[in-house]
Parts: structure tokens; sequence; C-alpha cells
């Protein structure tokens, strides 16, 4: 390929807001970018041919039949535009030729969203905004907690985790982690305790691990049981992290204090549409929705100009990267 060709990588799934990014940033780096909003299918593989890379969203599942007809049309290398990567087989993908890498961006953006929710949970935000809406300007039965007095487990501490570790030492809680790879992190209060430990101590606890075969349900029905009289949970990972069913038993009971989660399970199809005008088909997001003590938010936690940027621009450095013949993996 000589200079003045440029790498030609198609973009599925991509929304109106990175369509811009994309369009901005590809000539500087010599990428000829095919932009479609459609996610990835078997159906629209042939949009691929002629690009040994592309770019997919997180948004729909990638099938087994999409890589098949992917590979057919010569697409070897899959950047997925989210750190996560449980919307796609990575195995069946490495067993018919094809590399999947996910992307790096600002964890800031999830951290931040995440020190919000525990903050609105605390403060039993939720109830407080729904009465302000009706004009009941009361307040609430229920009296707000501050962070300072609550211990706080955080579960999964790469670049995420520690990010959200970071930001609660301003606070002057107290800090357990748990994570299978500790990070040695000199000076800071954090305290570093197996995960049944933590969730028996801690007063909130937050999510930020991957989703693998040996994190789906990593709070299932027998874990939720052994956190605290009144615990909150805080998810911006992944839904699949925590059996919901289990969740909603704990909260509908009132053992458990609250949730919000901007991540859950069965939420493909329904999260990033607008389904005012159409039915909704998940009981439970359904049951969590009326539950004073449930926040729920459509898996936006990541979405920050800055964090968009950082997407766009690493999903085409990553495809560059592999052209050039410097993969890894």
């Amino acid at each position: 390929m000589t200079h003045s060709e440029k790498t030609r990588i198609t973009v599925y799934g991509c929304g109106p807001d990175e369509a811009v990014l994309f369009r901005e940033l590809a000539p500087g780096l010599g990428v000829q970018p095919l932009i479609t909003d459609a996610p990835v299918s078997a159906a629209n593989s042939e949009l691929a041919s002629g690009s040994r890379c592309i770019s997919v969203s997180h948004k729909t599942p990638v099938t087994h039949a999409t890589l098949r007809a992917l590979g057919r049309v010569g697409v070897r290398y899959i950047s997925t535009r989210s750190i996560g990567y449980n919307h796609i087989d990575m195995e069946y993908a490495d067993g018919i030729g094809i590399f999947v890498e996910n992307v790096s961006y600002s964890p800031d953006s999830v951290a931040d969203y995440t020190l919000m929710l525990m903050l609105m949970t605390v403060r039993d935000a939720k109830a407080i905004v729904r009465r302000t809406d009706m004009h009941d300007y009361r307040l609430s039965d229920v009296r707000g907690r501050e962070l300072r007095d609550l211990t706080v487990g955080v579960v999964g501490t790469g670049r995420i985790g520690a990010a959200v570790l970071n930001r609660l030492q301003g606070f002057g809680c107290r800090i357990l982690a748990h994570d299978n790879r500790p990070v040695d992190r000199p000076g800071a209060a954090v305290e570093y305790v197996p995960l049944d430990d933590l969730l028996r101590r801690s007063d909130l606890v937050t999510l930020h691990a991957p989703l693998t075969a040996a994190t789906y349900h990593l709070l299932n029905r027998q874990r939720l049981a052994q956190m605290k009289d009144g615990a909150l949970i805080i998810n911006t990972g992944r839904g699949g992290l925590i059996d919901t069913e289990a969740l909603l038993h704990e909260l509908e009971n009132g053992r458990l204090g609250g949730a919000a989660l901007d991540v859950i399970e069965g939420e493909e199809g329904i999260f990033y549409a607008d389904c005012r005008d159409r039915p909704i088909d998940s009981k439970a997001l359904l049951r969590l929705q009326e539950l004073p003590n449930a926040l729920i938010t459509p898996h936006t936690a990541y979405y920050t100009d800055h964090a968009l940027r950082d997407t766009v621009e690493n999903s085409l450095i990553n495809c560059l990267t592999f052209e050039s013949g410097n993969q890894h993996g």
C-alpha cells in the first residue's frame, strides 16, 4: 500500500455523534471510513468487503453467523468501541481467524458517574426529585447518609475501579476492595479483602468487574443474602454481574436499602431506543423502575465528550496497528 492510499475501515452501529468524530479524525490518520448506523449483521457483512478491519458498537451482540459472514468477506480484525467485549464470542472469533480487541477510554467518565450514583442513592435522590416534580416540597421521611460514615466496597480495581478508589478517598469513607489481581497502591487507605468479606462489611458495594463466565451473576441470591441489612448496590459495569430477580426480591422485601443500576440484564433492544410508544419486554426493568429505592439509567456512564473522542480515536488507531502488523494477542 502506498502512502497516498488510505486504509479502509467499515464502521458499524455508528451514532450521529460518533460519525462526526470519525469523519473529523480519520483523514489525519490516513483512514477512509465507511460509516453505517446499522449494527453489524450477516445480512450487511458485504459492506465490509475491502476492509480487513471493522469497528463495531457494544450495543448489539455479534452472532456466530455474523462472524462467519465477516470472515468470508475478508475481515480479520474487529475493534469494539467499548471496554467490555461480552457481546462477542472471542474464542469463536479467534477460531475462525478474526482477532477482536476492545478500546480504552477515559476511565473518569464512568468513575464520575459512579460517584454521582452513590451520592444520589445515599441521599434518596430519586424519591426527592419525584416528589418535587409533583410539587411536594416537604422533607423526606428518610434522612440521607454521609459517605464518610460508610464502608464502601469496590469490586474490580482495573482502570475504572482504580479511578473510583481515588475519588472515594476524598470523601473520607472506609474503603474495601476485591480483585483477583490486587493493585498495590502505596499510601492509599484501601484494604483488599475476599469478596464474601467485602459483602458482609460494606454499606455500599460498587461493581467494576468485567462480565465473563466466571463473573456472571457474581451477586447471586446467596451473595446478596450475605450483604448488610439496608446495604446499597451500584452497578456501572455489566448487567449480568447481578442476578436481577434475586436483587428484586431483596429490594421488594426491604432487606436491601437500594440500588442504582446503569446496566441491567436484558437491556439489549431497550436501552438506546425510544420506547415511549411501545411495550417494554422486561418485567424486571419495569418493576425496578417502579421502586422508589431503585434508580435506573440507560447504560450512559461512559457517555462524555472526552470518552467518546477517546473511543473513536483509539478504535481507529487499533485498526491501523493491526494493519501495520503490530497486533498482539
